[in-house]
C-alpha cells in the first residue's frame, strides 16, 4: 500500500469517523444541557429570536465595526475563501462526488480558485497577525488557537500545491494533513464552526422570549 493508498483509505476512514462522532458527540452534549424553565409569561418568540440571533450576527454593529475592522475582513474573507474552495474546488467536487455523496455540481474555473485561496488566505494571516498582536487578543489566545491556525494554514497551502494532481505526493500530503485537520477539529476551538448558531440561537431564544432584541 502506498502513502497514497493509506491517505486515501484507512486514514481518511479513520479521520472522517472521528470528525463525525466527535462533532455529533458535542452538538448533542449541548443540546442536552438544556436550561432551567423560565417561569415568567413569554413576551416573545423564542424561536424567532433564535432565528434573529442568527442573522444578526452575520453583520457587524456599527458601535463596534471601526474598532474591530481588522477582525471583520479578516474574519469574512477567510471563512467566504475557504468555504468557496471546500464546496466548489474542481478536485473537492470529484472528491465528493465519488467519495460521499454520488453526485457533484459545477466547479469553480481555475482563475476563480485562485481567486478564493488568496482571499482566503489573505483572511487567515490577518486574524493570525491581529491574534499576536493585540494585547487583548494576545492574553486570551493559548497553544489550541494558533494550533488550529497554523494547521488551517497547512492544509490550505498543501490543497494548493496538490491542484493539478500531477504528483501523487503532494496530493498524498494534502491528504494527509487534511486527515489530521479532521480529527484535531472535534477537540479544539474549530468546533466553533458547528456549534456558533446554537450558542448565537440560545442568546436570540432567550432574549426573543422576553421581547427584546439581540
Amino acid at each position: 500500500m502506498t502513502f497514497l493508498e493509506f491517505t486515501e483509505g484507512p486514514m481518511w476512514y479513520v479521520a472522517a469517523t472521528v470528525f463525525v462522532v466527535g462533532v455529533l458527540w458535542k452538538v448533542i452534549g449541548l443540546v442536552r444541557i438544556g436550561h432551567k424553565p423560565d417561569i415568567a409569561p413569554p413576551k416573545g418568540s423564542a424561536a424567532g429570536g433564535f432565528l434573529a440571533g442568527n442573522i444578526r450576527h452575520f453583520f457587524p454593529r456599527g458601535l463596534f465595526a471601526e474598532r474591530t475592522w481588522m477582525h471583520i475582513v479578516g474574519g469574512y474573507g477567510f471563512h467566504l475563501g475557504l468555504f468557496v474552495l471546500l464546496v466548489f474546488a474542481a478536485p473537492h467536487v470529484a472528491f465528493i462526488q465519488e467519495r460521499i455523496l454520488g453526485f457533484g455540481w459545477p466547479a469553480l474555473p481555475r482563475w476563480g480558485f485562485i481567486v478564493a485561496a488568496e482571499v482566503a488566505f489573505a483572511g487567515l494571516i490577518l486574524l493570525w497577525v491581529r491574534r499576536i498582536s493585540d494585547p487583548v487578543m494576545r492574553l486570551i489566545s493559548d497553544w489550541d488557537d494558533h494550533v488550529g491556525s497554523w494547521l488551517t494554514f497547512i492544509v490550505m497551502l498543501t490543497g494548493c500545491l496538490a491542484l493539478q494532481e500531477a504528483n501523487d505526493a503532494l496530493r498524498a500530503l494534502h491528504i494527509f494533513f487534511v486527515n489530521g485537520w479532521l480529527i484535531y477539529f472535534p477537540f479544539s476551538r474549530l468546533m466553533h464552526a458547528a456549534t456558533f448558531f446554537l450558542s448565537r440561537g440560545y442568546t436570540g431564544a432567550t432574549y426573543g422570549r422576553k421581547g427584546m432584541t439581540v
